[in-house]
């Protein structure tokens, strides 16, 4: 690796370092980042004072100064790694878009990679690098608008701006309308039920002369829905935007209660109250401290039924569980809290992003120790997604979408044995 030369010497050697820091806080900014001028300039002045000994040196000065939240890692990593990668950088990465270039393969996309890369070069009038153009025919009935495209692209691959439509989209999808009945009843006069209460009040009206017939009949409410997310590094592509989908459920259905999960657990219930997504993000970021670390699913879950089981998972309640299921201890304690967490909640449906790949099969322990004790095993990778578990919601569970298929399917791959 290269070795900078000191702060002052870079400047008297090139007058546009500061320039380019600027540049730099600039394309962060459009890529999402929380990035304003105090910070811009705290950042010129700490590469001056502290000096700059290597890459690694000069990258996290800048890192210290301008990322003040734990989600923002990733972006600024990327950004940073195609933006100081060289001096000639932009005219390199125009020519990379140019139609005669060879496109360069490459099995995974890192994370914010497209927002960082939209953010460098919005404006160009070259196709960003993977972006087919959008396709257009006469015929309305094969025609395709860019919010159909939204709705199934991944949110790992969306850029800043995709994402804003993402969240924009979020606020207008259609809860479910899973009522249940309660023990408790209502006045109704179609009701099936005499109600004696009612009928003495208003017999009261005429001294007791009077008493005609009233009916009840029993209250339906909607379920208290739980939200358990993974936040850990595997699943940090997709962690902000799992904390959106939150917010908007918090802000148009009552009783839904949200907990974050890496190593520890964390309730940000109150934390997402906030009515601007904005400051409940910002909330959450500040109540959690374990972001984009490891997994300990069955302890975490230990901790949900030991402490927060009785008193959220009442009256039916439904538990979303969003995790690729990729435990790093011992499954024995998982199957365990996961058999306790099924019996405790009337449902529980697992959302995991892996299922967006054709060929997936459950062949992680975890995966394997928890497909046994789910209702409903579905993807949550991209809005189409989040739309058909809004309408899965409605209605319950059907015998085709029985999660222990997916381990019946492994058994055959790795036995050898044909399923007929």
């Amino acid at each position: 690796m290269e070795a900078f030369a000191s702060a002052p010497e870079i400047a008297r050697a090139d007058s546009r370092l500061a320039d380019n820091i600027v540049y730099f806080a600039r394309t962060l900014r459009k890529a999402g980042l929380r990035v304003g001028p105090a910070s811009v300039r705290d950042a010129i002045e700490a590469v001056l004072a502290g000096g700059i000994g290597s890459r690694d040196d000069f990258y996290w000065t800048l890192h210290s100064v301008l990322i003040t939240r734990h989600e923002d890692h990733a972006t600024f990593d990327e950004a940073f790694r195609l933006y100081w990668r060289s001096r000639e950088l932009i005219e390199k990465m125009l020519a990379m878009f140019s139609p005669v270039a060879v496109a360069r393969e490459r099995s995974k996309p890192k994370a914010a990679e497209a927002r960082v890369a939209e953010a460098l070069f919005k404006g160009s009038s070259r196709n960003q690098p993977g972006e087919p153009p959008p396709e257009i025919d006469v015929d309305a009935r094969f025609t395709f608008s860019g919010k159909e495209v939204l709705r199934t692209k991944d949110f790992a691959q969306m850029s800043a701006d995709e994402l804003n439509q993402a969240r924009r989209a979020m606020v207008e999808l259609t809860l479910p309308v899973d009522e249940v009945e309660t023990r408790r009843f209502r006045s109704d006069p179609k009701g099936t039920r005499i109600d004696p209460r009612a009928m003495m009040r208003a017999s009261l009206r005429t001294g007791g002369d009077l008493i005609l017939p009233k009916f009840r009949s029993r209250r339906e409410v909607h379920p208290p829905l739980v939200v358990l997310a993974d936040i850990s590094g595997s699943m940090s592509q997709y962690t902000r935007i799992f904390l959106h989908f939150m917010h908007a459920m918090m802000t148009k259905r009552r009783r839904v209660h949200c907990f974050v999960f890496g190593t520890r657990l964390s309730n940000i219930t109150r934390s997402l109250r906030y009515r601007d997504p904005d400051d409940a993000i910002a909330h959450c970021t500040g109540a959690v401290q374990d972001w984009s670390g490891g997994t300990r699913i069955g302890e975490t879950l230990r901790e949900f039924n030991r402490h927060w089981s009785r008193r959220v998972l009442s009256q039916g309640a439904v538990v979303l569980l969003i995790t690729d299921g990729l435990e790093r201890e011992d499954t024995g304690g998982l199957e365990v809290e996961m058999e306790r967490l099924s019996k405790s909640c009337r449902r529980l449906i697992w959302l995991n992003p892996l299922l967006r790949f054709e060929g997936f099969e459950p062949r992680a322990r975890g995966v394997k120790a928890m497909l046994p004790y789910v209702d409903d095993f579905r993807a949550v990778h991209n809005l189409d997604a989040l739309d058909d578990l809004c309408r899965v919601l409605s209605r319950p569970s059907e015998k085709n979408d029985d999660p222990k298929r997916w381990l019946q399917r492994t058994s055959f791959s790795e036995g050898g044995l044909h399923p007929y």
